[in-house]
């Protein structure tokens, strides 16, 4: 599956901002879909990631109430919204995939796609 994410940008802080992951090549609900997130200096780090179905979902505690994933299996596409944005979630923002089980850690992700830029201006 190749993704592409996009929508990132500059935002104030308290603002809100979505994003999009589109896939194509493979059957999107076959996977699972996470997005994960790295700011300068930093490691990448898990954000959100939900089932197949979409039923479940999961977060990171810093992003948990403000953030959620969502994904829209008739149109090939996850959804990262993005609400009372801090400046630490300044960071490239990657849409990543993987068959199998929910889980946190990154490498275990196999399909990326390119990274997306938020800015949050305190």
């Amino acid at each position: 599956v190749q993704l592409q994410a996009s929508g990132g940008g500059l935002v104030q802080a308290g603002g809100s901002k979505g994003l999009s992951c589109a896939a194509s090549g493979s059957t999107f609900s076959s996977y699972v879909l996470a997005w994960f997130r790295q700011a300068p200096g930093k490691e990448r780090e898990f954000v959100a990631a939900i089932t197949r179905s979409g039923y479940t979902r999961y977060y990171s505690d810093s992003v948990k109430g403000r953030f959620t994933i969502s994904r829209d299996n008739a149109k090939n596409t996850a959804y990262l919204r993005m609400d009372s944005l801090k400046h630490d979630d300044t960071a490239v923002y990657s849409c990543a995939a993987r068959k199998g089980a929910v889980i946190t850690q990154r490498d275990e992700y196999e399909y990326w796609g390119q990274g997306t830029l938020v800015t949050v201006s305190s």
